[in-house]
């Protein structure tokens, strides 16, 4: 799908239960420059029609609503015609944002509580910035997304025991280390990528999608639940092992320390506020990949996935220079280009790939650079 036309507004629907809700999100919206809030929806049945009637440029969207919930509104929506879906959801229902991101949503707000509240103004900004991103965005890639998704076959239970517990973590250092970063577009296209990867994989996975601190954990058990692999919310002291999968903590980044003979362990770190004391994006792909690049060199494969902006340039161009074998998923596939195309303008990537091809990339890397460092 094309950009949208930069000359005029960008023209959104409104779907939320709560009357309050529903003014406050449009108000929020036509305080701003180029957005034209077109209708508003109680609910998800009231929503598809207007949707087909007037097709708006992007949808806000409440999960939990009456006669059609969220999650029947998305599948009819993505089947019949495509349109961004940005959802705004509150923090206990986590779980039920990556259920939607799964079935073609774009993105997801957190809002401070479920019910009606007047804190629910603190989201405009966050807002504001994920609305006039959907004139970059190419739509059609979250129907093809969602479709991988569901076309997926079962997968094991996961790494929790009957209580809910997890496991404990062991296992083999990890020879090699996949770092990857992605941000808008990011959590399907991530459980895409790992679907493709073998539990028996020689390397550990590191990744840093930019999220709110208290998504990463539930996006972590989610994708423990539905891939080969082990994966957890990456923590203090942890060590890198083989055929595990450690997700940057949300509003954190991460740093390795490496032991001479004996693997590499986790260190979580606070970002440092920028010079104009902004809070930097988190967790960061460059700063991950500069502390993996710094501890493997050579054993290091950095992956980029969608997104917007440049986060992850700066570390391929420090990974590539140690060594480091850098991929990243073709700008012209992305949910978001943004990301990917940066690196590929730095003249830092070795090679560019469609989303379903680079798990094959990633295999024969991880195996190439196993060998090389193990002499077999």
């Amino acid at each position: 799908m094309p950009a949208k036309n930069e000359t005029r507004p960008l023209r959104v629907l409104v779907v939320d239960d709560s009357a309050y809700n529903r003014q406050t999100i449009t108000s929020m919206l036509e305080s701003r420059e180029g957005v034209e809030v077109v209708a508003r929806a109680t609910n998800g049945k009231e929503a598809l029609k207007l949707a087909f009637d007037l097709d708006p440029d992007v949808i806000t969207l409440d999960l939990e609503m009456p006669e059609m919930d969220g999650f029947s509104f998305l599948r009819l929506l993505m089947s019949r015609r495509p349109i961004p879906v940005v959802v705004i959801s509150g923090y206990a229902q986590r779980d039920n944002v990556f259920r939607a991101l799964e079935l073609g949503a774009l993105d997801f707000i957190a809002k401070p509580r479920r019910h009606i509240s007047p804190d629910i103004r603190n989201i405009e900004d966050d807002l504001s910035a994920k609305i006039t991103m959907v004139r970059r965005l190419q739509a059609v890639r979250l129907k093809q997304r969602a479709d991988s998704l569901a076309a997926q076959g079962p997968r094991p239970s996961g790494s929790t025991d009957a209580d809910g517990m997890a496991q404990p973590l062991a296992g083999e250092p990890a020879p090699v280390v996949v770092g990857i970063g992605s941000s808008t577009g990011g959590p399907p296209a991530i459980q895409q990528l790992l679907a493709g990867l073998p539990a028996d994989l020689p390397a550990a996975v590191v990744i840093a999608q930019h999220m709110p601190a208290r998504f990463t954990k539930a996006f972590a058990a989610r994708l423990d639940r539905v891939v080969d692999l082990r994966v957890v919310e990456a923590a203090e002291g942890q060590p890198l092992c083989r055929g595990v999968v450690y997700i940057v903590p949300g509003s954190c980044n991460i740093d390795i320390e490496a032991s001479a003979g004996e693997g590499s362990t986790v260190r979580i770190v606070e970002p440092q506020p920028t010079r104009a004391g902004v809070a930097p994006l988190t967790p960061s792909a460059d700063h991950m990949l500069k502390s993996l690049s710094a501890a493997y060199e050579r054993r290091l494969i950095t992956v980029i996935l969608t997104g917007m902006g440049s986060d992850g340039t700066n570390g391929a161009i420090a990974a590539r220079r140690l060594g480091a074998y850098v991929l990243v998923e073709d700008p012209r596939t992305a949910v978001m280009p943004g990301m990917p195309h940066s690196a590929l303008e730095a003249g830092a990537v070795d090679r560019a790939l469609p989303l379903e091809r680079l798990h094959e990339a990633i295999i024969d890397v991880v195996e190439k650079r196993r060998a090389e460092f193990e002499g077999g």
